[in-house]
């Protein structure tokens, strides 16, 4: 599995950075974010690094798939409401000019009563 020793959210799922954690497989890291713009907000990151969406190939699809189906069982679990009430955002920033801070694949999950800081 691939890592960058520079990379933030690579020490995060190494354990070298703590994080409050959501989940954990084979090939994700689920954690709360450290800055959050929703009542619940965390990010599903994958394990191996891959540095944005720009970067994810035919190859990834099974690992993306993965991630959108686990993001509603972890938004209900993490305190959303239930659809069509409810619900949550998914976000996936991408490059600079899309806002990614962090060039480590991450896809932002948010929910929580209205308004939020962002968004």
């Amino acid at each position: 599995m691939s890592s960058d020793p520079n990379c933030v959210f690579c020490k995060i799922i190494e354990g070298k950075i703590p994080s409050r954690k959501v989940y954990e497989d084979d090939e994700l890291f689920v954690f709360h974010d450290i800055a959050p713009w929703a009542p619940i907000h965390f990010m599903i990151v994958p394990k191996r690094h891959i540095p944005s969406m720009a970067q994810v190939t035919a190859d990834d699809a099974a690992l993306l798939g993965r991630i959108m189906t686990l993001a509603p069982k972890l938004a209900v679990e993490q305190g959303c409401r239930p659809y069509p009430a409810g619900g949550f955002r998914i976000v996936v920033n991408t490059g600079a000019e899309g806002g990614q801070e962090v060039h480590h694949l991450h896809v932002h999950v948010m929910g929580g009563p209205r308004p939020w800081l962002k968004g």
